[in-house]
Order: C-alpha cells, then structure tokens, then sequence
C-alpha cells in the first residue's frame, strides 16, 4: 500500500504547515489556550482562508470534495501544532449534515461552513455511556412543526464555540438526529487536560430540527464516528512525530559526565523503538484514513479503523511516557512543549473508544 501523499496533498500539508509554524508557535498557543475563549478567531479565519474547512465538504457548497486521506496532512499539523481550535468537532458534526441532511438544510448550513462562519458540534456521548455509541437517554418529541429535545449531554468538544449542535435522542422509533441551536442550550464549559474546550449541555425543550431519517441515526453515527477516529489517528500521528523529534534533539544536546546522552547505547536503542512506533501508527492511520474513504462495507470500516485505533493509542503511550523519560522532570514542566504532547496524546488514546474498547470491537467484528 503507497502512504506516499500525492502532490496536492503534499501542497497543503506543508502550506499548513508553514502558517502553523509561522504564526502558531509554542507561546502564541500559550496566549490561545489562556484567553477567555480557549481559541483564536483570527487563526479559525486563516484556517477558512486556507481553504482547510471546505476541503471535506461538495463543491456544489463551496468546498473541494476532499476525504479522509486529503484531510491527513492537515491533521498531522494540526497535531505537531497542538491546534486547539475546534476543527475537528465542526468537520465532525458538518458530516452529519452533508451525508443527511435534506437539500435546505445543507444549503443553509454548508456554505457558511466552509466559509468559516459557522462551528459546528456534536454532542452525543452522556454520563455513564463509556464509549457505546448506541446508549442514548436524551428524549425528542414531536412539537408542531419541529421537535422538542430534553436531555444531558458530557464532554461535548467544541460546543462552546458552536453555533448549531448535531444532538442525538431517542424518539419512538429509535436514535434520531437534530439540528439545536447553541443559544437554546444551558452549557458548562471547561478547560480539558489537554487544554481544548468542552461542555456539559443540558436540554430543556430545546426547540430542534430533524436530521436525515428518524429512528435510523446509529448507523450514520458510526460511520461518521469511524471518520472522525481516523482523522483523530492521524492526529496523533503529527503529534507523535514531533515528540520523537524533540526528543531526539534534546538526547544530542543535553549533556551527561561530559558527553551527550544520545552517545549512550540504551538511550539510542530507546529512541529507535520510539520512532519505530510513530511509523507502526503512521500506516495504521493510512490504513483507517483509506478504507473510511473507500465504499467498503461497514464491518471492513469499522474493523480498519479499530485495528488503527488500538494500535495508535497503545503506541502514543509508549512514545509519549518514554518522551517524558528521557526529558527527565523538565520534561513535565509547563514550559516544555513534550509536556502538553504527552497531554494531547494521553486525551487521544481515550477519544471515541480506548484501547480496550476498540479490541473488544474488533474481536466481535472478526
């Protein structure tokens, strides 16, 4: 299998590259993280300008058509970076609307999208669900024209910045989709230990509209789900990368009984098995990226992209631990970009299903 990028990819990926390391370094994230909204407008504003939020959306609304595979390079920048802006939770959520919403719908939203006008987010994991995407207590009732949607939904990313929530809840013929207004929503945001933001959202009659096909929303939420963990593999990937990277410029300039410590076998050896890792996870993350792209069948989906997650999450703990290790204890300080890796890997290895999730998963799909 060829994990070679193509020459339009390899064009974006180091365009974003370039802006990221230009006008997002490690103190200007600093700033970011500390501001009273957790993100930057203007960074969100150069990410539309960039093209980077229509790329997985149809032409016929603005964006470039682009799949999982196109949206690799960005994320490993995105990962290298420690991007905290919500990109991936409004990629997420604009999936649901571009794969089943009606032809208003993705007129009205999509756009604006791509645009970069509009976040998005998807709030559907609830307390006590663990990682089982189909354990849904929040309620939709019929109202009039639309729908009424009471509920509590946990550790929603990036809805504080939303505009419009994709919230799913049971109705009487099973899991369903609605588009909820932020502003019809109570929200309890919080800073995360990776430094993105969530909330807590409670429903109380929030006035919402259906999406796609009622009753018929699990299996659209696993497809899309399955997306968003590949692209979050590929994340990891570019945060990986550069952990391995400081860390071995750290091991040749750090200095020990008058030598460099990367002059010790052991530590070489080490840092060996660490860049082994970033390239084990790196094709797993191809693999998943390529088979949520292909018209393959859910189970060989859904298989890909478990086999990617558990491989990913167990080596973005070796890599991250073994980083730290090596730093030695400056390697936790605040100051020390390897420290908030560490964070953003050890979140990863978590989101949309942990390892033993994802195993258990894939020994049921065999």
């Amino acid at each position: 299998m060829n994990f070679d990028y193509n020459e339009e990819q390899q064009l974006l990926a180091d365009s974003v590259r370039r802006f990221l390391a230009k006008d997002y370094g490690f103190e200007a994230r600093k700033k970011i993280v500390s501001s009273e909204d957790g993100w930057s407008a203007e960074v969100w504003a150069q990410l539309a300008e960039m093209g980077l939020t229509g790329l997985p959306f149809s032409p016929d609304f603005g964006g470039f058509g682009g799949g999982a595979v196109d949206l690799m390079g960005v994320m490993e920048a995105a990962g290298d970076a420690l991007l905290v802006e919500p990109y991936l939770p409004t990629v997420m959520a604009g999936q649901f609307v571009a794969r089943a919403g009606s032809d208003a719908q993705k007129k009205a939203m999509l756009p604006l999208v791509v645009e970069g006008k509009l976040k998005l987010a998807f709030a559907h994991t609830e307390k006590g669900a663990r990682y089982n995407l189909s354990r849904v207590s929040a309620s939709a009732k019929s109202s009039g024209a639309g729908w009424e949607i009471t509920g509590e939904k946990a550790v929603v990313l990036g809805a504080a910045a939303a505009g419009r929530l994709v919230v799913s809840a049971n109705t009487g013929k099973g899991m369903s989709l609605f588009l909820v207004d932020a502003k019809d929503a109570k929200l309890k945001s919080y800073v995360t230990l990776d430094e993105m933001r969530a909330a807590d959202v409670v429903l109380k009659g929030a006035k919402g509209e259906l999406l796609g096909t009622e009753g018929g929303a699990l299996a659209l939420v696993e497809e899309v789900v399955d997306f968003a963990t590949a692209l979050l593999c590929a994340e990891a990937v570019g945060a990986m990368k550069f952990t391995c990277d400081t860390t071995l410029e750290y091991l040749k300039t750090r200095k020990q009984f008058g030598v460099t410590i990367g002059t010790f076998q052991a530590l070489q050896h080490r840092m060996v098995d660490m860049y082994v890792s970033y390239e084990q996870a790196k094709s797993m993350a191809c693999l998943a990226c390529s088979k949520v792209d292909s018209p393959a069948d859910a189970k060989d989906r859904a298989r890909a992209v478990s086999a990617a997650k558990i491989k990913v999450a167990d080596n973005a703990r070796h890599i991250s631990q073994e980083a730290i290790q090596l730093h030695g204890g400056m390697g936790m300080t605040e100051e020390m970009k390897v420290s908030h890796s560490f964070r953003r890997l050890t979140m990863i290895a978590q989101q949309f299903g942990d390892a033993e999730h994802h195993l258990a998963r894939f020994a049921r799909l065999s």
